[in-house]
């Protein structure tokens, strides 16, 4: 029995396409879009609130941030994935062994990857470039981020699970909650009570603490399609080997941004001069401005996940690629605002996180060069999650690494030397169009493999 606001995952296999897109996309992008905002607006508060030190500081923190969101969605990815496939194959228990399994995997992943990272925090964020004029921000921030693990885990995890299994409405309002309360915590704590950063990081937790309750108690209701059972299995080795396999992609994505910020940051460090810090902070502005019109792409990239899995689950090849067209269409319209946006008015931008003139002036020329093939990201992006929503991880992560680590760390060691500053904004563009490249000859590829192979086989399809 399900409820009034739940969609039948069974309809992933029928309705037309575009309707699917537009009932699960466009909620999953109504909350990347209120998470992003809330993030640029969350920086604006600490940039103004605190001063461009803590905006330096919060970005210092954003590769153990990636760190932090690398062992969720290795968690929540995989399993999602999974049931969608389950779901389509109609095997409605094994889902539901996926629902358990992913609770107690989240609950695991918190404590052993939280607690150790507080013991060695501070050791974790020198490496990352923290300076003894940041440190003391980024460690503020992070102690907090990383107590409330266990809450983050759980509420992400389950969010991903409750959008593939056919509540993608109710996983936008779990979101919009937890964005609607950091909005309105963050002001209070930071300007109100004087906690600065730490106030940030307090208003992040607390509103997730929210929104946890909400989507655990959909989980809880006999009322969801696909809920928590007493009698299903919660720890399935089985299971879990496919969750890790197939969330293994997104997991190492966030492994290589966690990497790749550590040079981007050691590089701007280095060349900045006197300005070291400054280009760090610059940089965290045009990562919370890329991260922005990504999470869109997230967004329809979350929309299709349920639709490829189910249809792939069952064998329905046609309407596997009308998907993925689609979303390739939408990915690189999202993207090509961003072009638009960040070229003709990156002043404007900057200036929302900090008044400081140098720091605008910093931010301006690294929109100027690092957006400029930015329009094909989105390209990239779709066709990644897209392997990885069929159950084909290797190739996700192939290309995952290509964006990520396998050209950027190169061009990061090579052309700073040669162009400064100037030169890792440059090394994150041309990684950006070399992946591309590379995204679309492995689609062409296996498309192409594909259609050699008979139309019943699709499970040989690699």
């Amino acid at each position: 029995m399900q409820d009034s606001s739940s969609t039948s995952p069974m309809t992933l296999g029928s309705k037309p396409i575009g309707k699917l897109l537009v009932q699960y996309s466009v909620p999953a992008i109504i909350a990347s879009v209120a998470t992003s905002l809330y993030n640029i607006v969350d920086s604006i508060f600490i940039g103004r609130g605190v001063g461009a030190m803590a905006i330096a500081g919060l970005a210092i923190s954003f590769p153990l941030m990636n760190l932090v969101i690398a062992f969720c969605t290795l968690i929540a990815v995989g399993g999602a994935t999974i049931s969608s496939i389950f779901l389509g194959q109609k095997n409605i228990a094994r889902a539901t062994d996926v629902v358990n399994n992913v609770l107690l995997l989240c609950l695991i992943h918190s404590v052993v990857f939280g607690g150790l990272t507080l013991i060695f925090l501070d050791e974790i964020l020198y490496f990352f470039g923290a300076t003894d004029e940041t440190i003391s921000y980024a460690r503020e921030f992070m102690t907090v981020i990383l107590y409330g693990t266990p809450i983050s885990y759980v509420f992400i995890g389950l969010n991903n699970l409750m959008r593939a299994t056919g509540y993608p409405k109710k996983a936008m309002i779990s979101a919009l909650i937890s964005v609607g309360a950091n909005v309105i915590f963050a002001p209070v704590f930071i300007f109100h009570f004087g906690w600065g950063i730490k106030g940030a990081a307090l208003a992040t937790i607390c509103a997730q603490s929210i929104a946890c309750v909400w989507v655990v108690a959909h989980f809880v209701s006999k009322n969801s399609f696909v809920h928590f059972k007493l009698d299903c299995k919660w720890f399935t080795p089985a299971i879990m080997k496919r969750i890790y396999a197939i969330g293994l992609s997104p997991f190492l994505m966030n492994i290589c941004a966690c990497v790749v910020v550590v040079f981007i940051n050691k590089a701007l460090l280095d060349y900045g001069g006197a300005d070291g810090n400054l280009s760090v902070g610059a940089y965290g502005i045009l990562n919370r401005t890329t991260m922005f019109f990504v999470m869109i792409v997230f967004g329809v990239t979350q929309g299709m996940q349920p639709i490829l899995g189910f249809n792939y689950g069952a064998g329905q090849w046609d309407r596997v690629m009308r998907t993925l067209r689609i979303g390739i269409y939408l990915g690189v319209g999202i993207t090509t605002v961003g072009w638009f946006v960040t070229e003709l008015m990156p002043n404007t931008v900057s200036r929302l996180f900090t008044i400081d003139q140098t720091l605008i002036d910093i931010a301006r020329r690294g929109f100027r060069i690092y957006f400029i093939f930015y329009p094909v990201v989105g390209c990239q992006i779709v066709i990644q999650n897209f392997f990885q929503s069929v159950g084909k991880p290797k190739l996700s992560i192939f290309l995952s690494l290509t964006r990520q680590l396998l050209f950027l760390i190169p061009f990061l060691i090579i052309l700073p030397k040669h162009f400064g500053v100037d030169g890792v904004w440059a090394s994150m563009c041309a990684s950006d169009m070399i992946a591309f490249l590379f995204a679309i000859a492995t689609l062409w590829y296996q498309t192409n493999k594909h259609r050699k192979l008979s139309n019943k086989t699709l499970t040989n399809y690699e």
